[in-house]
């Protein structure tokens, strides 16, 4: 702000039944407060405008490359319910599946204990087993992925 309209707000406020004046403007505010023996200013400059720089465009080649994971060929067996996988019907026992064996229909796959239940969980299609998607013992969700069947 021109000093000298600075000057001339101060002498109108003076000379005038108003004891408060502030104006804004681009360059800062200004506010002008008459006590009952002097006028008291105070300036505050608005601070200058800041020029934000844009942000560098990251380059495609810096991006992790996304590899194309292969499904699995097969029929695959998921776990109805959320639950601890276990190969064995018992710890000493032997696995109900191996990869390779042959099952059928109905065959019993794996246990999955819900809430203290043994849950046989049984083949739903007849073929050969070839991959065992989860280790025994393992937290397994609903819908999770257990079995490979070809």
């Amino acid at each position: 702000m021109d000093l000298r309209k600075l000057k001339t707000l101060i002498d109108l406020v003076s000379d005038s039944n108003v004891s408060e004046l502030e104006i804004t403007e681009a360059e800062g505010k200004v506010r002008i407060v008459k006590s009952a023996s002097a006028v008291v200013q105070s300036y505050v400059a608005a601070p200058a405008p800041v020029a934000v720089a844009a942000p560098a465009p990251v380059a495609a080649a810096a991006a992790p490359a996304v590899e194309a994971v292969a499904e699995p060929v097969g029929h695959t067996v998921t776990s109805p319910m959320v639950g601890t996988f276990y190969r064995s019907s018992s710890p000493g026992a032997a696995a109900f599946v191996e990869v390779g064996s042959v099952v059928k229909e109905g065959d019993t796959l794996c246990i999955v204990e819900a809430m203290k239940i043994l849950n046989e969980i049984e083949s739903d299609k007849a073929g050969t087993v070839k991959k065992i998607l989860c280790d025994n013992g393992q937290a397994v969700e609903y819908g999770q992925a257990l079995f490979i069947i070809e």
